[in-house]
């Protein structure tokens, strides 16, 4: 796909997603499109330490879950507003980051994942039992919103206003990771991926740059966390847990990992096709993980990747 035809094609998708609000007939859909965004820019920070760097790392809705709660508590219990908590959030969240991402890139493969695995689990584990900071199960509620709702100069309290702010976080930070993608360090990252002894012999520190893109896509991650936190107004550890980490995975797989379109994809893909299968009743995850399934195997590269494929089968035969 030729430059003009990416920016058309941006500029296309951007138009709709501004438009997406008043095309919608049925409200529940803007709520499952905000949810959906969210999941953009945890997908897109998955798809820099996954996709770029060939880490699949089973961490990510932890690191959501610490990004949602440290603003929910640093709101709530220290009476900080709500503009500094989500900004604080994603820093908070790369402290985390950092002692769990250190000792975890000393391996590689598939045990790389198991080792975030267990970490995912340790946070799911901390959020659940350490009652007197997080209320465990029954957790925070009361969560206030950015211009504490309809007291402030913008209700984000209304559906359609909170859309657009997430719609406006998820523009900056997806190309905020093109532009890491395009950089130097996107260069290495690739590079690692496809061979990381190659990398370290002719001198250049990959723990390094591994680190950063782990450290990177937490930040992504805890971000989402304080926007999913401010928007539902409360939060529980069940939804921070492992499965949710395997749909950020499945998201940037299904969507095409490597690819800046692809998380974006891949997100609303993981959002809405449940909500459509619903007419399966009780066979409903039984269709959804087929589907899952059927795509990664028929379509490796994701659904970016096909279309990038079309695409240059087109302008050949042209």
């Amino acid at each position: 796909m030729n430059i003009s035809a990416k920016h058309i094609f941006y500029a296309t998708a951007l138009f709709l997603f501004i438009a997406l609000p008043q095309l919608i007939t049925v409200k529940y859909y803007i709520h499952l499109s905000i949810l959906a965004l969210v999941w953009v820019i945890a997908s897109q920070g998955q798809n820099l330490i996954q996709g770029y760097t060939g880490y699949v790392s089973i961490v990510q809705a932890g690191f959501m879950g610490i990004g949602a709660y440290s603003t929910a508590l640093m709101g709530m219990h220290y009476g900080l507003p709500v503009w500094l908590t989500i900004m604080l959030a994603p820093l908070v969240t790369a402290v985390f980051a950092i002692a769990t991402g250190y000792p975890s890139l000393r391996v590689k493969g598939h045990y790389f994942a198991i080792v975030t695995l267990a970490f995912n689990m340790v946070i799911f584990i901390v959020l659940l039992n350490f009652t007197d900071l997080t209320n465990g199960e029954a957790g925070l509620t009361g969560i206030p919103k950015p211009g504490n709702g309809k007291d402030g100069l913008i209700n984000f309290g209304d559906r359609e206003v909170y859309y657009y702010f997430v719609l406006i976080v998820a523009v900056l930070m997806t190309v905020l990771a093109a532009l890491i993608a395009r950089s130097r360090i996107g260069q290495i990252l690739v590079a690692i991926r496809q061979n990381e002894d190659l990398v370290g012999s002719i001198g250049i520190a990959a723990w390094k740059y591994k680190l950063f893109a782990f450290v990177t896509s937490a930040m992504f991650a805890g971000l989402a966390g304080a926007l999913y936190a401010h928007y539902q107004s409360f939060i529980n550890p069940e939804i921070f847990g492992v499965a949710q980490s395997l749909d950020a995975i499945l998201a940037v797989i299904i969507g095409g990992s490597g690819t800046i379109a692809g998380p974006v994809i891949g997100s609303f893909i993981v959002v809405f096709l449940p909500e459509y299968l619903r007419f399966a009743d009780s066979f409903r995850l039984i269709l959804y993980g087929l589907i899952l399934v059927l795509a990664t195997i028929f379509m490796p590269r994701g659904i970016a990747g096909v279309a990038s494929d079309l695409h240059k089968k087109l302008v050949r035969r042209k």
